[in-house]
């Protein structure tokens, strides 16, 4: 039977709650076209309303195009969920279930930026289980060849998911393309032309310098525009209440310890692969250091689900899981994109909202970001 429930204090007669109510319910997808609804003596024995109720409502139902009714046939539903009938729906559906948290949140003392941070790290970890459902079932994206597009190869990073989301929002004509690739990955994109940007954090341990180093060994000759994203607080993310007693890179040695790494040409392997030689502690001794994932929420959600002990990652992905996190490493992260693409659409689009106040103000609530110079571009070649 249908879920349908009646304001005790609402004005609005029975029988139009009731078509409301179904509307509601194919607007959500929960009634399909073809879908019988319960006869009229049923839900009417079922909601203790006399019959002629159910009735009208259904006449309703069928004279808004929700609904047909044929004799003897019952009354099957004809609209579906993304018809242009039910869109006004949805969206209103939404508009309530969304802006009565967004009231509490704010009679609660939160700040417009704390609740736009939040929903964007529960946005992102959806995202992000989303799509290892859709690799263990084998589902494949495409590119949809727009001129109007944007490829982004390189480091994972939460503020550039928000960053993109921001532009999709302000700028639906653009196709925007992200992939994690690692940093080194995104460079090597850039030179192959199979990129328009490329994000990356890469400590150069001779020099001690973040990105440029490896955009002049791997793009030399090139002019790029390496424009500051933000900094970055790395650190190691693990159960709440760090029942394993983790206080620094030595216990990563301890047995009793398994990590999750991140993969192979990613800016924090590079940056714990430094650390580790710098401190003389040879991965082999690292149990788990083989366990590798392609993403700061990944690297979350494996301690989270206890398939790991700790893992070094954003605090950003610690608080989307509830992972307690000990800050370690500060780190610069850049935006790289060649000086020719830096007078397109997309781009241009995409650096105004980087360099826009109210951005910088979530990404901070986002948590271990650092968005003091966020927007400032050095030239090289």
């Amino acid at each position: 039977m249908i879920e349908i429930h009646f304001g005790e204090t609402s004005q609005t007669p029975l029988y139009q709650q009731i078509a409301e109510q179904i509307k509601q319910l194919i607007a959500a997808g929960r009634l399909q076209p073809g879908e019988h609804l319960p006869t009229v003596r049923q839900l009417a024995h079922f909601l203790h309303v006399n019959p002629g109720t159910v009735v009208r409502a259904y006449l309703q139902l069928e004279q808004e195009g929700m609904a047909v009714s044929r004799h003897g046939g019952g009354t099957i539903v004809s609209a579906r969920a993304d018809d242009p009938r039910t869109s006004v729906l949805r969206r209103g559906r939404l508009s309530n279930m969304i802006s009565g948290n967004i009231l509490e949140a704010l009679s609660l003392g939160y700040s417009p930026e704390e609740l736009e941070a939040a929903f964007s790290l529960h946005l992102a970890r959806w995202r992000e289980e989303r799509k290892d459902k859709e690799k263990a079932s084998g589902a494949q994206g495409g590119r949809t060849g727009s001129r109007n597009s944007l490829l982004i190869v390189g480091s994972n990073d939460l503020a550039l998911n928000l960053l993109v989301s921001k532009l999709k929002h302000r700028n639906p004509e653009i196709n925007i393309e992200v992939t994690n690739a690692g940093s080194l990955g995104g460079l090597i994109a850039l030179r192959e032309g199979r990129a328009d940007l490329a994000g990356i954090h890469l400590l150069d341990e001779e020099s001690g310098e973040y990105n440029y180093p490896y955009v002049k060994h791997v793009l030399p000759g090139v002019e790029m525009a390496i424009v500051h994203f933000t900094y970055r607080i790395q650190g190691f993310m693990f159960a709440k209440g760090n029942p394993k007693q983790i206080r620094g890179l030595e216990d990563l040695r301890r047995p009793e310890v398994t990590m999750v790494n991140r993969q192979k040409g990613s800016g924090t392997r590079v940056l714990l692969d430094f650390k580790l030689r710098e401190s003389g502690i040879p991965p082999r001794d690292i149990k788990g250091y083989q366990h590798e994932e392609d993403t700061h929420l990944a690297v979350a959600g494996s301690i989270a689900r206890g398939e790991a002990d700790v893992g070094l990652g954003i605090e950003a992905a610690a608080r989307s899981h509830g992972t307690d996190f000990l800050p370690l490493f500060r780190e610069r992260y850049d935006l790289v994109i060649p000086v020719e693409k830096c007078r397109s659409k997309p781009v241009l689009s995409l650096l105004e909202i980087t360099k826009s106040e109210e951005f910088r103000k979530v990404v901070t609530e986002m948590g271990g970001y650092d968005t003091s110079e966020t927007g400032t571009t050095v030239f090289v070649s």
